[in-house]
């Protein structure tokens, strides 16, 4: 068995990393692409190893002679790399394609060794290692027989996204028997590349094949636990760099995203929240019928989305404004804010982070749960002076909950005392209380003090849209708000979201029964796990103490590796003599059930210091 390495390419969408420079020689986590592709090819015990070089290949070959490899490496030389595609530089190593089998690989495809593993160890001779398609895939796609059969190889031209259930994707590394070369693939590669001509791509010969009653080829089928990447620009050399990350690295690099995690096959978000079980699929499919007048139209500016607004929740247009998030509306409240700010802590910072510390007065509570009440709370702040107080009900991460009833005791405390409440009530709509909310008409009207935010994204499980709302009855506030926003400050998807919202109501309230049922079923779940304690909680997330010895880092970590689980680690949030905790998303049934069974299974193995 050899291998062959096509690395001709120039790359240039890597830019100024290959400027002058191959791209197989673009750094990874500090280590060359060839480097590691070489590293793994040499544990296989091969007869040589084929490189094929076009672009800066006297850079690339010097550099490859500097390396500890074993197996013998030869050089193929593409002198037209700029004038051909890839068919041509393996047309260029044919001879070497039928002396004997040959693994096929392309430089710029970062994999781990399992992946090459597979290859090796499946008894049949010939294969094209294909993945289920995922979002971030590009390129040439396949469809598979239940026998890895290829039936299609599908085109950038024949791809079509509402038949994606069924793709699969090539993953560029191949097994060519020394046969198979001889019969099929040589013989095609050669009457291809005369009658198409160089500047095609070598799957094509592929595509050719699979058309015969016997292509000589089959398919095999990537696990989702066994992780590759192809890299094509700086956004996918970000990526790659964070799933083969050392593990010390792997859990910061992913968390500095802050999203996007659908880039990453199979992970489980349990980190950002968001309701699971909305919106409905009817609802989706008639946003995804619209999707083409939505993306070529503007949306409509400040004045329409208000009346949208205030059509869905009950209110005057005068009275709301939306935001590109809640995130853009606290941030505009906080620029408008003077005085001494009163917050809870452990509480969501982004309110406290975006004022001077030096004017913030926090409340923490004195007790296990983090749990605190209304008279707790103006007890504290009595003689703080605050000019502001920014409240979480329920409160992010504890889930601590303050009926209605005391948050009305609240307004009217703040208004007695000429203090601006922000009461951020983005998780009241999974409370056990109904009717818990405080976006009223008549009761803003009375209270021109209180400034009711709410994160739709999290609410009603959109959070791609980025929408939310800011309600009050100071219009010169509210007014002033919409003036330090864009007149565009969301897309046509989420103005159409917020027109079509009110026939999907009975939905929601459909989701938040399964949402609340769900919470109750997880936090028992989790509570019969030895080493965990569950804080009781009122929103869609769980905040749970590790009692057994295990930090959190280390068990965030753990999650992320071997389970494909992301969570929030709150040591940077709460800092209490060296307790752990962790928040935790409820997700649905299936996916609780895969995160219930991982921490069992991490919290019973031994503590290693």
């Amino acid at each position: 068995m050899q291998a062959i390495i096509l690395a001709a390419g120039m790359g240039k969408r890597l830019k100024q990393l290959t400027q002058n420079n191959t791209k197989c020689m673009v750094k990874v986590n500090g280590i060359p692409m060839i480097n590691r592709t070489l590293s793994q090819l040499d544990r296989l015990s091969l007869s040589r190893i084929v490189i094929v070089v076009g672009y800066e290949g006297e850079k690339l070959t010097g550099h490859i002679r500097t390396l500890d490899v074993k197996t013998p490496v030869v050089f193929v030389e593409n002198p037209i790399y700029n004038k051909t595609n890839n068919i041509y530089s393996l047309f260029l190593a044919k001879d070497y394609l039928l002396k004997e089998d040959t693994l096929l690989l392309e430089s710029d495809v970062i994999f781990q060794d399992s992946v090459l593993d597979c290859l090796m160890e499946d008894p049949r001779d010939s294969l094209a290692l294909v993945a289920k398609y995922e979002a971030w895939m590009d390129g040439t796609c396949v469809r598979l027989s239940e026998q890895d059969d290829i039936i299609d190889m599908i085109s950038k031209k024949q791809f079509r996204f509402s038949e994606i259930e069924d793709y699969y994707k090539t993953v560029n590394l191949y097994k060519f028997s020394r046969e198979f070369s001889r019969t099929h693939y040589v013989p095609f590669l050669e009457a291809y590349t005369k009658a198409l001509g160089n500047n095609e791509y070598y799957e094509q010969v592929l595509k050719v094949l699979v058309a015969l009653d016997d292509p000589g080829i089959k398919a095999k089928r990537l696990s989702p636990d066994q992780k590759w990447y192809e890299i094509d620009d700086i956004q996918d050399l970000d990526i790659a760099e964070s799933m083969f990350a050392p593990e010390n690295e792997r859990t910061a690099l992913i968390q500095r995203r802050y999203g996007g995690y659908w880039r990453y096959p199979g992970m489980l978000d349990f980190c950002y929240l968001v309701n699971s079980y909305y919106p409905p699929k009817k609802m989706m499919d008639e946003i995804r019928s619209n999707f083409d007048v939505l993306v070529r139209q503007y949306p409509s500016g400040m004045y329409v989305n208000s009346l949208l607004a205030a059509r869905n929740f009950a209110l005057r247009q005068d009275q709301i404004l939306v935001g590109n998030g809640a995130a853009e509306l606290i941030k505009a409240l906080i620029e408008q804010t003077q005085g001494r700010l009163g917050v809870v802590r452990p509480t969501f910072e982004e309110y406290s982070n975006r004022y001077d510390p030096d004017k913030t007065e926090a409340y923490y509570p004195d007790n296990d749960n983090f749990s605190y009440t209304a008279d707790e709370l103006t007890t504290f702040f009595e003689d703080k002076d605050i000019r502001c107080l920014a409240l979480v009900n329920p409160d992010n991460p504890s889930g601590n909950y303050i009926p209605k009833a005391d948050m009305l005791r609240l307004v009217q405390w703040t208004g007695e005392r000429g203090i601006h409440f922000i009461a951020d009530e983005s998780f009241v709509d999974f409370a056990d209380e109904e009717n818990a909310s405080l976006l009223d008409e008549e009761l803003l009207d009375e209270n021109p003090h209180l400034t009711v935010v709410k994160s739709i994204s999290k609410s009603y499980g959109i959070p791609g849209l980025r929408l939310g709302i800011a309600a009050s009855a100071d219009t010169a506030r509210i007014q002033e708000l919409k003036k330090s926003v864009s007149i565009w400050n969301i897309n046509s998807l989420g103005e159409f979201y917020m027109q079509i919202e009110e026939k999907y109501r009975k939905d929601y309230t459909d989701a938040l029964v399964k949402v609340k049922a769900e919470r109750n079923r997880f936090s028992a779940l989790l509570s019969a796990v030895d080493g965990i304690r569950v804080i009781p909680s009122q929103a869609d997330y769980l905040m749970i103490e590790l009692t057994g010895g295990h930090t959190a880092g280390a068990v965030t970590q753990q999650l992320l590796l071997r389970y494909n689980c992301l969570v929030k680690d709150l040591s940077s949030k709460v800092k209490l003599k060296n307790r752990q905790f962790l928040r935790i998303a409820v997700r649905s049934q299936e996916d609780d059930d895969i995160l219930a069974e991982a921490l069992k299974e991490l919290l019973s193995a031994p503590i290693h210091s």
